[in-house]
């Protein structure tokens, strides 16, 4: 039988793990184990980060952004797409993705191309980030929403945050007593 030869004309090794002995860091010390080795019973794979897009129920994990951004001072006349997207925790590729879908937002751009938004867009941006992410609208219903009735939406909008105030007022004074 032949045997086959790595290029440096050694034989094959087959791969050896490595268990870690008693007193050395290892499993019970909350260290990974090492690739291929068994697991103890009970215990599922240790998973990494997750990568791609995350899910809504992972976006939606984080329901204060809008009150976040209300505490803001919108102290400038232009911000850029990073600045938006970093206030809605969001990538910018989203933002010019609603831009593409939503007429109101309409940003203003420079000779190079960059899209510059003013107060006016942010507040719009406010608008369909809680359509999509708080109140769960697909694409089409919350431009059906907006294109039917935008007063009404921004009215609605503009007391869900006015009632969320006064329910954190509420409950911080329930802390202190």
């Amino acid at each position: 039988m032949m045997q086959q030869l790595d290029l440096f004309g050694l034989p094959p090794q087959p791969p050896t793990v490595k268990q870690p002995a008693p007193g050395e860091p290892g499993l019970e010390n909350g260290a990974p184990p090492a690739p291929g080795a068994p697991l103890p019973a009970g215990e599922a794979p240790v998973k990494g980060k997750k990568r791609g897009r995350k899910s809504l129920k992972e976006l939606s994990g984080d329901p204060h952004v809008i009150q976040e951004l209300e505490k803001l001072t919108l102290d400038k006349q232009y911000y850029s797409i990073s600045e938006v997207a970093g206030m809605f925790r969001v990538n910018t590729s989203l933002i010019r993705y609603w831009e593409n879908e939503f007429d109101i937002l309409q940003p203003k751009k420079n000779r190079k191309g960059d899209r510059l938004f003013r107060q006016e867009d942010i507040q719009h941006l406010k608008l369909i980030y809680h359509l999509l992410r708080e109140r769960k609208y697909t694409i089409e219903g919350a431009k059906q929403k907006l294109r039917e009735d935008k007063r009404i939406a921004s009215r609605n909008f503009e007391m869900v945050k006015s009632l969320e105030k006064v329910r954190t007022f509420l409950t911080e004074l329930k802390d202190q007593l």
